[in-house]
């Protein structure tokens, strides 16, 4: 768990009970992607079927930082990409929660390769 910026338990609840997030990478406006979640030990994880190529796991890289939607509600994040010590019980969690359609996630190395991690963004004081 990232203890400088956590998520809530209802936030973590939220992720829990909904099928997709919208992320919208850096400072844009456009539409975003839409994409599954999972939280695992108090963090949030999205992974890039096509890999670390995908537009828009290049765009979570190159700024760092961004928006997700998850129901009606809007967080600024930031956006961890690269070199994650993945939670052992991620590729469970993306199989328990979508089932068959998590295999494109789990067992193919480039969409592993590209996992983020999205933490909420500091609250400025």
């Amino acid at each position: 768990m990232n203890p400088t910026h956590a998520w809530t338990p209802e936030d973590l609840t939220a992720f829990a009970e909904t099928y997709s997030l919208v992320l919208i990478a850096g400072d844009g406006e456009g539409g975003g992607v839409e994409i599954g979640m999972v939280p695992v030990d108090g963090d949030l994880y999205v992974r890039a079927y096509r890999g670390t190529r995908s537009r828009w796991y290049q765009a979570a890289r190159e700024h760092g930082h961004g928006r997700i939607r998850v129901g009606g509600t809007t967080r600024e994040v930031v956006l961890t990409t690269g070199d994650l010590a993945l939670p052992a019980g991620l590729d469970d969690a993306f199989r328990a929660k979508y089932g068959p359609v998590s295999d494109a996630l789990i067992a193919v190395p480039q969409a592993r390769a590209a996992t983020i991690r999205i933490d909420p963004a500091p609250v400025p004081a």
